[in-house]
């Protein structure tokens, strides 16, 4: 039997080695083969819808689209405007004067008496003043402006039984006869705050504001004019002091209707 050469069986094992080694190091066998080309197929295109055509505005949008609009400060303005047209008109319009006579000062003192005899003179504590009662009871104004100055108890005091009218339709009024309520005198000489040119105003308003002596009737025109007009002589006298209770009845002696005598002291009436 022939021997091989030693060198021979090296390499022969070396060989079987190397087939080996290539076997154990490689990995799971991948089948090759052409690789897969999976062409996708193209999605075939959707069929886009055709364009709506806009149908034209009607000629009266396509204006009011067209037409320029009010601007902002514009519109705030316009809201603004009928405040602006109602001032004007007050501003227009002629102010109505408010004379300051006998009438509008009596008003305001009359609210120191409201709580005796009621602000429209219905009475209360004191006598009701209203409709033509205080007519009755003093025809004569200076018979009137003589009480008021002096109060009921003044009288009482004078000895004098009646005030005012003695034939008074229903009776003369007596002092204290109105449920022993006195009536305070107001005069500043018998002791009251009045100033004799607010009593002639205080009873120029109970005569013509509350008991309705009618200032253009034949009855009462006159004395309206001499004595609660806005252009009384005697009120702007008796505001000045150029005049008073005592001596009115000769300061104005060539008046057209003569006032009488007033006072300051009770006295009885000089009614006929």
């Amino acid at each position: 039997m022939t021997e091989i050469p030693e060198h021979l069986l090296n390499r022969s094992k070396a060989r079987r080695a190397a087939g080996s080694g290539d076997a154990s190091g490689a990995g799971p066998a991948t089948t090759s083969s052409a690789p897969a080309t999976t062409e996708a197929t193209p999605a075939k295109a959707a069929t886009a819808p055709a364009p709506k055509v806009a149908k034209p505005d009607p000629a009266y949008v396509a204006a009011a689209k067209n037409r320029k609009k009010i601007p902002f400060w514009a519109m705030s303005g316009l809201a603004l405007l009928p405040i602006w047209a109602l001032l004007y008109l007050v501003a227009l319009t002629p102010s109505t004067k408010v004379e300051a006579g006998p009438l509008s000062i009596g008003t305001q003192v009359f609210s120191n008496c409201a709580g005796c005899h009621g602000a429209e003179g219905a009475g209360g504590a004191g006598r009701v003043l209203y409709q033509g009662e205080v007519l009755k009871t003093f025809p004569r104004i200076e018979d009137q402006l003589n009480f008021v100055y002096n109060g009921s108890q003044r009288f009482v005091a004078a000895g004098l039984k009646i005030y005012g009218n003695p034939n008074r339709p229903g009776g003369a009024h007596a002092p204290l006869s109105y449920n022993g309520n006195p009536m305070p005198m107001q005069g500043e000489k018998a002791g009251g705050a009045l100033t004799e040119a607010e009593i002639l105003a205080v009873v120029c308003h109970i005569r013509y504001d509350l008991s309705g002596a009618d200032p253009t009737s034949d009855m009462w025109k006159a004395e309206y004019q001499t004595w609660c007009s806005p252009d009384s002589e005697i009120f702007k006298a008796l505001e000045t002091g150029a005049t008073s209770f005592d001596t009115i009845e000769k300061d104005f002696a060539a008046l057209p209707n003569k006032p009488g005598f007033v006072g300051t002291e009770p006295r009885p009436s000089i009614a006929k």
